[in-house]
């Protein structure tokens, strides 16, 4: 009777154990939903569909020792997991989706912790937080990694004699042009290298030394490798007269040059391997021998409830606030008052951003001076029209027009007032364009996106909607960049007060 108490005990224990781990699907699913939509539109994240098996398998492979450990609730891992909860929300009225889905997944680990106990959770740490490497993360890391490459591979065509002539990450040599985009950064590579590498010096190595140097390794390896393959596909083309290495064979050439990085990284890796596994098993098992009792369900029914109550209740209030700050009201740019001249457009580029709820794109001049203003204006945002989201950009890579020479942010007095705006120079055949741009957030003019999100989580955190509007100001110029600022100058110092009483006005409607 005994031998059945104790197995029924352990069968209704483990369906209570599955059902939680089952829940945050469930009550995050379009969290959830929106890891697998990146896995099946990035080859970058396609990674993602392994994770969660191996960590089942790393998982299974303690299934011995786990079979004599008792799960011993740890009730103070509810903090941690409204913590997380509380996260998820910020990142959801902020629709920063990438926080979302940390904080989604994070929750996994920190529930396995609350329902089973500090020493199941440290046995099974690894497999549990390599779950988090199934978040698409990764895209913070390309326009420096694109400046890194670009940086390197000029140098080094230099530093072999070749003229080169660079306007931003495109250079051109004598025998043709390149361009430093997306797919050149390498982003690609260092997060396989990472995943990779954090297995394999789990399954490789005991010494949290060894693990965390082997860790670092994957990571500086192939940003190293990445500039190397840049500088190498370059300096083919152009010793081939630009007839090799310019198409498919390109990405070819790239992912064997990173293919044989990878294998000569795990190989110098296997001479320092550590075969430590078992002995520490069996030290686990030993020490948990002595807890081995009947599972007591109630306590775990207890958690788990306490569990899933934590995890639902962020989703039903981000609905209540989403209802609250549903904004209907027609919205009216026209109220932008100026004294200068209407003209005609002083240039055809625009901006590419998602939708706007409104917008409003003026041409202006007084006197010598002209300038262009491009006001967007969101509200009720969603996926497809934020004003704050990685698909906007001035132009795109793809762009057959236009090209980002340059791009900062800078600080500027204005109208009696510090201002602070991103700068960028845009070049078509015709010239190029000075570019100030910046976000007006919560009543406030912001340049960080971090920041502009926080802001935005604030307003919608407090019922008062999360309107925001993207602000441009161009001004064609040829070679004085100078007397293009002050033309912008003039321009904003005259029109900063009625733009924020125009903007201020539109969140009231």
């Amino acid at each position: 009777m005994n031998s059945i108490q104790f197995n029924s005990s352990r069968f209704w224990m483990g369906c209570i154990i599955a059902a939680v781990v089952l829940a945050p699907f469930a009550i995050y699913f379009s969290t959830a939903s929106s890891i697998v939509s990146i896995w099946n539109s990035s080859e970058t994240f396609a990674h993602g569909y392994i994770i969660l098996p191996i960590s089942l398998w790393l998982i299974w492979k303690q299934r011995r020792v786990l079979a004599q450990m008792t799960p011993v609730p740890y009730w103070p891992a509810l903090v941690l997991l409204a913590a997380c909860g509380f996260g998820w929300l910020l990142a959801q009225l902020g629709d920063v989706q990438v926080v979302r889905q940390y904080a989604f997944v994070a929750m996994i680990p920190v529930a396995a912790v609350a329902l089973l106990g500090l020493r199941i959770s440290w046995l099974l740490a690894f497999p549990l937080l390599f779950l988090l490497l199934a978040v698409p993360f990764g895209e913070i890391f390309i326009d420096p990694l694109i400046n890194l490459t670009a940086d390197f591979t000029v140098a080094a065509v230099e530093a072999t004699g070749i003229p080169i002539l660079r306007q931003g990450n495109n250079f051109s040599l004598p025998t043709g042009d390149w361009s430093v985009v997306e797919a050149c950064s390498g982003v690609r590579y260092l997060i396989s290298s990472f995943t990779l590498g954090c297995l394999y010096a789990y399954l490789t190595y005991r010494s949290r030394v060894r693990q965390l140097l082997f860790v670092l390794i994957s990571i500086i390896v192939p940003i190293v490798a990445n500039v190397l393959r840049a500088y190498m596909i370059v300096m083919i083309g152009h010793h081939s007269g630009m007839e090799l290495a310019t198409g498919v064979d390109h990405l070819v050439y790239g992912w064997l040059f990173f293919g044989l990085v990878m294998f000569l990284m795990f190989w110098i890796g296997s001479f320092w391997r550590e075969d430590g596994g078992a002995s520490e098993n069996v030290s686990l098992a030993q020490s948990g021998s002595r807890h081995v009792e009947s599972a007591a369900t109630m306590p775990i029914m207890a958690v788990a409830i306490g569990v899933i109550a934590c995890m639902a209740i962020w989703p039903a209030y981000a609905y209540y606030l989403d209802q609250t700050n549903a904004n209907q009201k027609p919205l009216d740019l026209s109220r932008f008052q100026t004294d200068w001249q209407h003209t005609s457009p002083v240039t055809d580029w625009k901006p590419h951003f998602q939708k706007p709820a409104a917008e409003l794109s003026r041409s202006l001049q007084k006197g010598n001076q002209s300038a262009g203003i491009t006001i967007l204006y969101y509200r009720n945002q969603h996926k497809e029209a934020e004003l704050i989201n990685s698909e906007n950009r001035l132009v795109t890579d793809k762009d057959p027009i236009w090209r980002r020479i340059s791009n900062t942010t800078r600080s500027e007095s204005v109208a009696d007032r510090s201002l602070s705006v991103r700068e960028s120079v845009l070049q078509d055949k015709s010239g190029k364009l000075l570019v100030w741009h910046w976000y007006w957030i919560d009543g406030r003019f912001v340049v960080s996106d971090y920041i502009g999100k926080l802001y935005q989580a604030k307003g919608r955190l407090l019922m008062q909607g999360d309107d925001g509007a993207a602000v441009m100001v161009a001004v064609p110029f040829y070679d004085n960049q100078d007397r293009a600022r002050e033309t912008m100058r003039d321009f904003i110092g005259e029109h900063l007060v009625p733009l924020e009483a125009m903007l201020a006005a539109s969140r009231k409607q």
